[in-house]
């Protein structure tokens, strides 16, 4: 476990919560922490898993839009806790990434639900994934589909995750270790394909493995700008559609050998800060990932531009929020100035009283652990537009951060708009 740094925000303690997925973490299910606070104590047994894998089904699962019965029954029936390191088992059914060594981490019940679904699972599909990492993915596909082929480039992972599998008797799952950009052509070709990484560009081994009338989801884009993209394969063409924003760890092997756009961890700054800029074709803002309750405003009195995002929770412990992740060096970078234009409306707290809306700075190492979180908050009740700002020191060992901005399980309405960061050298 990395070392915790509380930082104190306008007069109250902002906790670090733990270690996130490097891009995908949720901080959803905050409703969950008092319970799984009980068994971490010994104050509840191993049968309570089931409660709790059902629990955070409907909370964050159904509640977040999916709604393919097969896929609920398979994230419903598929034991996350038996893919994740016994530290992290406590908080297996959270909505949020958990570290399971080498860098890498377990995508959140969320996201692995939702590319399920996108890809439309079939009892005959024969389905490639590519980035085994724990096995989890590939576990809740076995009971959907004929058979699922899954490679991992990290070995000691892909070695595990096969343990794990054959343990839990996932007999239709086959693993491999490679480079998951050359796919595996010799079982090819798929009806459908996942990627839980992200290259630059879609791999054309992917798409020639692919069969006629399959799909693929995959995250696109630079290091830390992506989305999530599915392809249908109609008379040997591709057809793409963009979905929504993402933020995976990156395709290595091959794909990253031919990366052509780098971050710049010496600069680090927001993308749409403003809100002013949205995916063509869906409602979701641009730059920003793992959206939940929040709306583009178009007001002609915005403090920056015309849109403002607003952020609405009805529901107490209930996540409204956006994420934006970015390379920062400590090395280079001593400090960051964050300022946002905000305002309220009627906001209390959640469950208890640190559910809270806040734009929280987390700061995370060269191995993703977190090293600490600071920012702009929490604010309580109604007010109009402010103009709020901090200077935030970066830890030496900080190598990447995300910027999360919303309620996180209060109520009421929070308004957001011109988030910057500034970097001072």
């Amino acid at each position: 476990m990395s070392d915790f740094l509380p930082q104190q925000v306008a007069g109250q303690d902002i906790r670090c919560v733990g270690r996130l997925w490097c891009w995908a973490a949720a901080w959803v299910a905050v409703a969950l922490w008092g319970v799984l606070a009980c068994i971490a104590a010994g104050g509840q047994p191993r049968r309570d898993w089931t409660a709790l894998r059902h629990e955070m089904v409907e909370r964050e699962i159904i509640a977040a839009g999916i709604t393919n019965p097969r896929v609920i029954e398979a994230m419903r029936n598929t034991p996350r806790h038996e893919f994740v390191p016994p530290s992290e088992r406590v908080k297996a059914y959270l909505d949020m990434a958990l570290p399971i060594g080498h860098g890498q981490t377990i995508s959140p019940p969320f996201i692995v639900a939702y590319m399920t679904e996108q890809i439309d699972p079939q009892p005959e599909d024969r389905v490639l994934e590519i980035g085994t990492g724990s096995g989890y993915q590939a576990a809740v596909l076995s009971g959907l589909v004929k058979e699922v082929y899954t490679i991992e480039i990290v070995e000691p992972l892909g070695r595990r995750a096969a343990r794990d599998l054959k343990r839990l008797k996932y007999t239709n799952v086959y693993t491999r270790i490679g480079d998951g950009y050359q796919g595996w052509p010799e079982k090819a070709p798929f009806d459908k394909i996942i990627v839980t990484c992200s290259p630059e560009k879609i791999p054309p081994p992917l798409v020639e493995q692919l069969r006629e009338g399959g799909r693929m989801i995959i995250p696109v884009g630079q290091r830390y700008q992506q989305v999530f993209y599915l392809l249908r394969k109609e008379k040997g063409q591709m057809k793409v559609e963009a979905l929504r924003p993402t933020l995976f760890v990156p395709m290595t092997g091959q794909a990253e050998k031919q990366r052509t756009v780098h971050p710049d961890p010496t600069r680090p700054a927001i993308v749409n800060g403003g809100f002013e800029e949205r995916i063509p074709s869906t409602n979701e803002l641009a730059g920003w990932h793992y959206q939940r309750q929040l709306e583009q405003v178009e007001d002609p009195k915005a403090p920056e531009g015309t849109h403002y995002a607003r952020f609405t929770n009805r529901e107490p412990g209930r996540s409204a929020q956006a994420l934006q992740g970015f390379a920062l060096d400590g090395r280079y970078v001593k400090a960051v100035r964050l300022s946002a234009r905000v305002a309220a409306k009627d906001v209390a707290p959640g469950q208890n009283p640190s559910q809270l809306p806040l734009i929280g700075l987390l700061l995370y190492d060269e191995n993703r652990a977190l090293l600490g979180e600071t920012g702009l908050g929490p604010w309580q009740g109604s007010f109009a537009w402010q103009l709020k700002t901090t200077r935030i020191a970066v830890p030496t060992k900080t190598r990447e951060a995300i910027l999360r901005v919303g309620m996180f399980g209060a109520t009421g309405e929070l308004w957001v708009d011109d988030v910057r960061l500034e970097p001072e050298k």
